[in-house]
């Protein structure tokens, strides 16, 4: 059992909860996801079962797209709506549209960040909702995240009982990117206290809440014995890097770990990024540039070899 299955995450579970029932329904072991989505938050999960294990760095590394709220007035503990309020303003009128959208804007293109307290970044070698939940303050590491579109969706709705004011958004964003400090940063743009109100993520690693399916339809489909026609090909996690058809003669070399010079490849220079070697419509290997050696490529990660 090979391949990549996208699987919605149903609210209120971590993404390990998922692997753990997956391994029970699939009656597998090597199964691992493409990106952790916090428990609140519902979503496609990227789940890599068998060979497609070898490939979920890629996935991580691959875009995210979310769709949310933000919602101007307090901020929390957490950066959403489970913490607890840490400041509020009480709005007395509405921010205008193109306020909104201004603000938004100087959040896209590389940005720094700095990781909620309540997240899984590691300082001293303990995560920093460890040292949240003993009260202890520690400094946070500053980290850049790529935000490639961040949009407003819908109109912004006034409390004006609450003083609050809310609008829905879509962004899409690199790998590393707190989406509940994008939220919190927006409102710090605007001088007030913010936080992400609501969060979905609708596609990551290529793949969207169209073809996901939650843990139960994956049961079924289990007791149908159509799980291998649910799975994906692991040739998805891997198609945004340039693709070579080996000969025989190159894939017995490939498959043993021979390295090779662009000529061989019949590339006319250096690659920037890994190559994905295929043969007979399959990936076998990703090769990159030989870190020391000029002119050579080396193996970066064998995916088939038999």
């Amino acid at each position: 059992m090979d391949g990549i299955l996208p699987l919605w995450k149903e609210a209120g579970m971590t993404s390990h909860d998922c692997v753990f029932k997956l391994r029970k329904i699939l009656h597998t072991k090597k199964i691992g996801h493409g990106g952790t989505l916090d428990p609140d938050v519902s979503g496609v999960l990227p789940i890599c079962i068998g060979k497609g294990t070898k490939v979920i760095e890629y996935m991580v590394d691959s875009g995210k797209t979310y769709e949310g709220e933000i919602t101007l007035g307090f901020s929390t503990t957490t950066e959403d709506v489970s913490g607890e309020i840490v400041e509020k303003v009480v709005l007395s009128k509405p921010f205008s549209n193109e306020e909104i959208d201004a603000a938004m804007q100087t959040m896209t293109g590389v940005i720094t960040q700095i990781p909620p307290m309540f997240s899984a970044v590691k300082v001293n070698g303990k995560r920093l909702y460890e040292y949240a939940r003993n009260g202890e303050d520690v400094e946070r590491p500053v980290r850049e995240a790529m935000i490639y579109s961040f949009e407003r969706t819908s109109e912004p709705e006034f409390n004006l009982e609450n003083g609050t004011q809310s609008w829905r958004f879509k962004v899409v964003c690199g790998k590393g990117t707190y989406v509940r400090t994008l939220s919190v940063d927006t409102g710090l743009a605007l001088g007030v206290p913010a936080h992400m109100s609501d969060l979905t993520r609708t596609a990551s690693g290529g793949l969207t809440a169209e073809q996901s399916l939650t843990l139960a339809q994956v049961a079924e489909r289990m007791e149908q014995n159509k799980i291998a026609e649910t799975l994906l090909p692991i040739e998805i996690a891997i198609e945004r890097f340039k693709r070579i058809d080996l000969t025989e003669e190159l894939y017995n070399k490939v498959k043993n770990g021979v390295r090779l010079s662009p000529t061989d490849l019949a590339l006319k220079e250096m690659p920037q990024d890994l190559v994905a070697l295929f043969y007979q419509n399959q990936v076998v290997s990703l090769y990159m540039a030989h870190p020391t050696k000029p002119n050579v490529l080396k193996p970066s990660k064998v995916l088939r070899n038999n």
